[in-house]
């Protein structure tokens, strides 16, 4: 993986924690910028981490942060996070669409104000964020967008059981599909980047499966170096897919994944990862050679 973020300016909606966190880190090893711009302005009972915490981590590691208290639902918070991300570096080179709320409950145990929260902060937010970053983006010299959503993969079973979270979710991914499209003339790449297997978050921990379900999780740190490969590919000739996070590290020659655990084996499986790339995955790991 040769490429470098060194110098380059990330807005990143979340990042407290998680996988936002772990990408920004990444980056921040390169020496980019990195602005974060969520809603953990003080410590959580139960969630680790704050956007002034991030930013501690990001300058230890060698980038430069800037903490913003960021609503990604209101557009004039979210214009004014992007204006100080280009008051404090100059412009924005990369917009990570990462911030994400989940409630995996049926139709009936939804209520609205539940399915507004993530619909606003899942489709609209990442919309949102978008477009006000997309004037600086057309001034970057490799300007990318990166949203973690899943492969566009319309099956029943991805939507039955959580249809409001599933709707949210698919819809950043069809921000995805939309901004390659209209933005190609500009070079400005749009993707989307997914986990193959469950990844050891604050959400897999608090909400869907405990310290159990986290025993079987991948590191957020697989998720980081695959948008680090992709971030570093040349925008014009890099837009429009949905990556898988071991599919995109096996192209860069990656053929051992136990660094990213778990220590109990094998890794569970994501949701709305499609069939086809299980298989896939499978197959490049064997065509790699041993050891």
């Amino acid at each position: 993986m040769a490429g470098t973020l060194k110098g380059k300016t990330i807005l990143m909606s979340g990042g407290s924690r998680g996988i936002g966190l772990a990408i920004a880190l990444r980056a921040a090893r390169d020496g980019a910028n990195v602005v974060i711009a969520a809603k953990t302005d003080q410590p959580h009972p139960k969630l680790p981490g704050t956007i002034h915490t991030a930013v501690e981590e990001i300058e230890k590691a060698g980038g430069k942060g800037l903490a913003v208290l960021c609503d990604i639902r209101e557009e004039e918070q979210v214009r004014a996070a992007v204006d100080k991300a280009v008051e404090r570096f100059g412009g924005i080179d990369i917009c990570v669409n990462n911030a994400s709320a989940i409630q995996l409950t049926d139709t009936l145990s939804t209520d609205m104000k539940r399915y507004d929260l993530m619909n606003g902060v899942n489709a609209r937010g990442t919309f949102l964020v978008s477009k006000c970053c997309i004037p600086h983006l057309k001034k970057a010299e490799n300007p990318h967008i990166l949203t973690l959503s899943p492969p566009l993969d319309m099956q029943t079973k991805w939507f039955a059981g959580h249809v409001a979270y599933s709707m949210a979710k698919f819809g950043m991914s069809m921000v995805t599909l939309g901004l390659a499209g209209e933005l190609k003339d500009d070079g400005i790449a749009a993707n989307s980047l997914w986990p193959l297997t469950v990844i050891d978050t604050a959400a897999v921990r608090n909400v869907l499966g405990g310290a159990p379900l986290a025993s079987m999780s991948r590191s957020p740190e697989i998720v980081a170096d695959a948008a680090h490969a992709i971030l570093t590919k040349p925008s014009r000739e890099c837009s429009g897919n949905f990556f898988i996070d071991e599919l995109v590290l096996a192209e860069e020659g990656v053929t051992d994944f136990s660094p990213y655990g778990p220590e109990s084996g094998q890794p569970m499986a994501d949701f709305f990862v499609p069939d086809e790339a299980f298989e896939k995955a499978q197959t490049k790991v064997k065509r790699q050679p041993a050891g």
